[in-house]
């Protein structure tokens, strides 16, 4: 009797890592939904609709994504907390909802690091200052100028608060009186640019991508670490200050408890989606670059960024809402 009361929990425990097993071999089994926690018709949107064609015609299973918006990222990011942990529903998560939020928000609904497991990348991206073309400064240097000799009338906007930082990382490195001002969408902020409500933003690359090249709007600096491909001439801002890279990224993280059978298979699926080429022209054609990770090593470099925004925004002297 002695021996049966000790191998049970043994023989449970088994069971239960076989049947995670099974579950996980023949997923998916059913539709897969990806949570996005932005509105539609964004890069974060768009980048998860192109992996799910991917997806999708790998697995011949139909691949939904459900755009969850508000507050910064965070009613769709708790919306996906509280999903059931089995396999069907994953987060498209960013660098807001990962890394920069918890350093934005005095208290969050949920714990990026307990309350999901991290899947994998799909691709980082910088943002790119955009001045409107009739503005009396089309540089850096220009700009920090102006703003010099017209301390207090110097505007830039921004739509959430991670889109803050590179402009009050700007502000404190340049040691400069500039002011931001709140939108509650980055459309807004293209018209007040170009109609010189404001005299500035960083926005991400595929917003500016279009305004760009229909001359409605000048770029005079991207924050990633390299020259973007579409504006090699334009430079980094890192140029100007050194060390002055502020780069986000878009992946997907899974609730907690999620079979980790599953979430090695679908980290090998968004590997082989950044490989094949017809995705990765799509994602670059979206302002990423195309990057993927395995399992462990994504889970590494969300805690790498978290230390990363945390750092940033202490710089930037942005206080928690």
């Amino acid at each position: 009797m002695s021996i049966s009361r000790h191998l049970r929990p043994a023989l449970l425990t088994a069971g239960l890592m076989l049947a995670a097993s099974a579950h996980a071999a023949g997923w998916p089994e059913k539709p897969v939904t990806i949570i996005v926690p932005s509105a539609p018709g964004g890069a974060a949107d768009l980048t998860a609709r192109t992996f799910a064609q991917y997806l999708g015609a790998k697995t011949g299973q139909t691949v939904v994504v459900e755009d969850r918006p508000g507050a910064g990222g965070i009613v769709g990011t708790n919306a996906s907390k509280n999903a059931a942990a089995d396999g069907y529903t994953f987060l498209l998560s960013t660098n807001s909802t990962h890394a920069a939020n918890q350093f934005l928000y005095k208290s969050l609904p949920y714990d990026a690091q307990k309350d999901f497991r991290q899947v994998g990348l799909l691709g980082t991206f910088g943002t790119v200052g955009v001045v409107a073309p009739g503005s009396p400064y089309r540089t850096v240097p220009e700009l920090v100028d102006y703003a010099r000799a017209h301390p207090g009338e110097v505007f830039f906007g921004y739509y959430s608060s991670s889109s803050q930082v590179p402009s009050e990382l700007f502000k404190q490195r340049a040691g400069i009186n500039i002011t931001g001002a709140a939108y509650k969408n980055i459309t807004q902020i293209i018209t007040d640019l170009r109609g010189k409500q404001i005299s500035f933003a960083f926005v991400d690359y595929l917003t500016a991508m279009g305004q760009i090249d229909g001359k409605g709007l000048i770029p005079i600096a991207v924050t990633g670490a390299q020259p973007h491909p579409a504006w090699p001439s334009v430079p980094t801002m890192a140029s100007y200050y050194p060390d002055f890279v502020v780069a986000g990224w878009l992946g997907l993280s899974a609730p907690a408890g999620t079979p980790a059978d599953i979430v090695e298979k679908m980290n090998a699926h968004m590997q082989a989606a950044v490989k094949d080429e017809a995705t990765a022209s799509k994602l670059r054609a979206l302002g990423l670059t195309p990057e993927s990770m395995d399992v462990a090593r994504f889970d590494a470099f969300v805690k790498e960024d978290t230390a990363r925004w945390k750092e940033w925004i202490r710089i930037s002297g942005i206080q928690p809402q």
